[in-house]
């Protein structure tokens, strides 16, 4: 069996929660292999949260900059397991702590739950993709349709009232057109904008 759970990146350690994902995405190295940034990490079973927080209390917290929600899934599939074990961990040791999402939060939940990362969630980096609805569901794939990208810039808008810092995040790749698009969506939402290195 195969479940790393926390894992090391530079300063930053990696919470590996689920497998699972709303998203498709044509881009993403899910779709060519099961590892990623020299780690398997497709898991076979999902850890329990008190499995979770051992694990990245024996991985030494409180020696990296931030713990990063992410893994080889979109970390709020399991977003009351993902809160619990910040809350725990905060608990122990004062780390800064960055949610890596496609902001699907409120669509999976059928809700708003963004006033729920208040206090424990000190970033959230939402995965924007493309500039408009259409061109999102052709290079995401979305379980949710075109809604998908509309309950993303929603899930922004709110967020920001609750987690002091909100960006969205493009690769590289992308038409420099389309990268000053995804740009202009941020700065009307009022939120980061970052330009990043396809992961391959």
């Amino acid at each position: 069996m195969n479940n790393i759970i926390a894992y090391p990146i530079g300063d930053s350690l990696y919470l590996n929660l689920t497998n699972r994902c709303t998203n498709a995405c044509a881009f993403c190295v899910r779709t060519t292999t099961d590892s990623g940034m020299g780690y398997d990490l497709w898991i076979d079973k999902e850890p329990a949260v008190e499995e979770m927080v051992a694990d990245i209390k024996a991985k030494g917290i409180e020696n990296y900059k931030e713990l990063v929600l992410c893994g080889y899934g979109e970390p709020t599939e399991r977003y009351s397991d993902m809160l619990e074990v910040v809350r725990q961990i905060k608990a122990y040791c004062p780390v800064k702590v960055r949610l890596n999402t496609n902001g699907h939060a409120n669509l999976i939940a059928g809700r708003d739950v963004t006033d729920e990362m208040e206090g424990l969630i000190d970033i959230v980096s939402i995965s924007l993709n493309a500039p408009d609805a259409r061109k999102y569901q052709e290079i995401c794939r979305c379980q949710y349709g075109e809604e998908g990208f509309y309950g993303m810039l929603d899930f922004a808008k709110r967020a920001k009232e609750y987690v002091p810092e909100v960006v969205f995040s493009v690769v590289d790749v992308m038409d420099k057109e389309d990268i000053d698009s995804c740009r202009q969506i941020a700065e009307e939402i009022g939120v980061r904008f970052r330009v990043r290195e396809l992961i391959k």
